[in-house]
């Protein structure tokens, strides 16, 4: 159970990052050992971390910066690698998004960002994440 809290401590600080608009803090939480990719809703994929960090500079530093809420995180590990998936609240908006990290050192780094948008917000019963292992 640890290593599931850890993970989404992970995740939460991702989040966290965004919402400070704070590049120090997203450059630490991305990859450096394995390749990174992102999905951004209606963006052409981007692979690498030079490609991927440029994409959140260029969101967090904009002039109108998403406010970006994680709600309802379901960790799952699978060997070196933590899934997460969970809902983004952005104003009025829900978008799902998977996020993958990969063990390096004594935490998780990630290397996959995806959301798009998700056909309903979650069910009042999912609002307060419930760690699961796998």
């Amino acid at each position: 159970m640890r290593e599931i809290e850890t993970l989404l401590f992970a995740n939460e600080t991702f989040y966290r990052a965004v919402a400070d608009r704070d590049m120090d803090a997203l450059e630490g939480l991305w990859s450096v050992a394995v390749p990174v990719s992102c999905l951004h809703p209606g963006w052409p994929p981007l692979h690498g971390r030079d490609e991927v960090m440029a994409s959140w500079e260029r969101i967090v530093r904009g002039p109108a910066p998403p406010a970006i809420e994680c709600q309802a995180a379901t960790g799952h590990l699978i060997g070196e690698t933590g899934l997460v998936t969970c809902y983004e609240k952005i104003g009025n908006e829900w978008l799902v998004a998977t996020n993958l990290f990969v063990r390096e050192g004594n935490g998780w780094a990630m290397y996959h960002h995806q959301s798009g948008p998700a056909s309903q917000p979650p069910d009042q019963d999912m609002m307060t994440p419930t760690p699961q292992a796998n």
